[in-house]
């Protein structure tokens, strides 16, 4: 299998392309700011065909090409219906003290757009991703699961988008955040993986359930005592 990822724009946020193997279909994860020039030269490097964008979140940061590569190869761009709006309307989720960032562009949808359903999973490029919705960081964010087969062994990977990161979780202080949610999401959908679950955050380096369980200050006592005690801002992004 093949995933490979890049930090893009101004809040270097990581998008992944992902497929079975060299020449064959893939999928885009999160396109951001400045996102597809790498994504067009991975694709050719690889000799890969795109058939989806795969959005973990609604923010701007993670979507802000994907209409244009979306439209460029006539793929559908998959999204949680709680988030959907902030594609036309991104300001929708940032606010106004951040909206200047947004300047004159103007944003759309798609030409197609697939709503995500909490725990139906999404088959393509001839893989098969599980969804969890996971709200928090943003009404409809989700996580994106699948199996990679390894010499050594099926290993879990998630897309976990802006929801944790390596050491850190998601902000909460912009529209429609909520910070016990998320912890709850994280509690709920993340803690009961396996600790070799490979984590690919939006944003920073990867890192894994086990690590975090045991390191992460957000995550503290987060399955035994609730999350009274534990810090009360995440980092990173949007």
């Amino acid at each position: 299998m093949l995933i490979t990822g890049f930090p893009a724009g101004m809040f270097g946020t990581n998008c992944y392309v992902v497929a079975s193997g060299p020449g064959n279909d893939a999928i885009i994860i999160d396109p951001g700011q400045d996102a597809a020039p790498a994504v067009r030269e991975i694709l050719s490097e690889h000799q890969l065909n795109p058939v989806a964008v795969l959005l973990t979140h609604g923010h701007l940061d993670h979507t802000w090409n994907a209409a244009e590569l979306c439209d460029e190869f006539a793929i559908p761009a998959y999204i949680h219906p709680d988030d959907r709006p902030m594609l036309a309307d991104p300001g929708r989720g940032i606010g106004r003290a951040m909206s200047s960032i947004i300047g004159d562009t103007e944003f759309r949808e798609p030409e197609k757009v697939i709503e995500l359903i909490d725990r139906e999973p999404v088959d393509v490029a001839g893989l098969t991703f599980t969804v969890d919705h996971a709200p928090g960081h943003t009404l409809g964010s989700v996580l994106f699961g699948i199996d990679v087969d390894t010499p050594e062994g099926t290993v879990p990977v998630c897309f976990s988008g802006d929801v944790l990161f390596a050491g850190s979780i998601g902000r909460t202080d912009l529209p429609n955040g909520s910070h016990q949610q998320l912890l709850d999401s994280i509690a709920d959908r993340l803690l009961p993986l396996p600790d070799n679950t490979v984590v690919l955050s939006g944003h920073g380096e990867q890192t894994s359930i086990g690590r975090e369980r045991a390191t992460n200050p957000f995550l503290a006592d987060l399955t035994a005592s609730g999350a009274a005690d534990l810090p009360k801002k995440g980092r990173h992004g949007l």
